[in-house]
């Protein structure tokens, strides 16, 4: 097999890795707790990134780089996690993932508005699509019901707020490293920054017991793997793969993650929820061919 099509695959196996991480931080939280959960999982997807993707300087890396691609990633990442930690059930924590899933399409906006990327008509359906399968996903059993949605989203505004707020900064991260980061790559001293944070919260809120079970050891490597072994095969692919190939499978990644956190969290998904997942990974779909010169390479977590 020819080194492209090895490092094609590698970066696939990123995705997968990726799809599954919505259930297994869901697993790891409730099992060690919000907080605490989420800050062993950073800090063991810490270590697993200095063994796969190594660790740069921070003096290596330009300056606005270092400080903007810093908040905004450890911000990105603490309202993954918590989002998903704070839902109040499994099937709730499957709906915020699908929100966060959002930001493919807030990227290639913000690509658009503030990057000059060039586009067609078809950002206009593409966006409209996306937000329209998410009031899906939050319906219900009913699939598009506004008034569901938004009992749905009251009854766990934290929850909601932080997967989405975490997609438009994310869809930010995306847009301002694109400029500024040199080829730059500092996911293991950002990840480093992350789980720093988060036992900072954990000390603050006067820490509290971990119980380590063989299941909870279990799923905390899992996670972390998921993490930082994710970053580094998808590193591989972008360097070495085809890139459209990726791209293009990156866009999925909505539908994989239901299909994993739903066989993960032993929780089953209605059709209406499947239908939007659909559709947000189509209105995704339709924003990248929107955009002519395909300069977006798809950044996820």
């Amino acid at each position: 097999m020819k080194n492209t099509n090895k490092a094609t695959l590698t970066g696939l196996g990123a995705i997968l890795l990726w799809s599954s991480i919505i259930g297994l931080i869901r697993n790891v939280t409730d099992l060690l707790g919000p907080t605490g959960g989420a800050a062993m999982m950073y800090s063991v997807a810490s270590v697993f990134l200095l063994l796969s993707v190594g660790c740069t300087r921070p003096s290596e890396f330009p300056r606005r780089y270092l400080l903007w691609g810093s908040l905004l990633f450890v911000t990105y990442e603490l309202c993954l996690a918590l989002s998903i930690a704070y839902a109040s059930t499994a099937r709730q924590a499957i709906e915020v993932g699908m929100v966060n899933y959002l930001w493919p399409t807030f990227t290639i906006v913000a690509a658009i508005v503030f990057n000059g990327q060039k586009s067609n008509f078809l950002i206009v359906p593409g966006f409209l699509l996306s937000v329209a399968g998410i009031s899906w996903v939050l319906g219900g059993e009913q699939g598009f019901d506004l008034a569901g949605s938004v009992a749905n989203v009251r009854g766990n505004p934290l929850s909601y707020g932080l997967a989405f707020a975490g997609a438009v900064i994310w869809a930010a991260y995306c847009t301002v490293t694109a400029r500024i980061a040199q080829g730059k790559n500092g996911v293991t001293l950002f990840f480093i920054l992350v789980s720093v944070s988060l036992w900072i919260k954990y000390l603050l809120q006067g820490g509290g017991p971990m119980v380590f079970t063989v299941e909870a050891v279990i799923y905390l490597l899992l996670a972390a793997g998921a993490m930082g072994f994710g970053y580094g095969a998808w590193n591989v692919g972008i360097l070495h793969g085809n890139v459209t190939i990726l791209a293009g499978a990156s866009y999925f990644i909505p539908v994989l993650s239901a299909a994993l956190s739903s066989l993960l969290l032993r929780t089953p998904l209605s059709l209406a929820f499947w239908q939007g997942s659909a559709m947000v990974c189509g209105g995704a779909i339709l924003c990248w061919l929107a955009t002519r010169a395909r300069r977006i390479k798809p950044v996820s977590t």
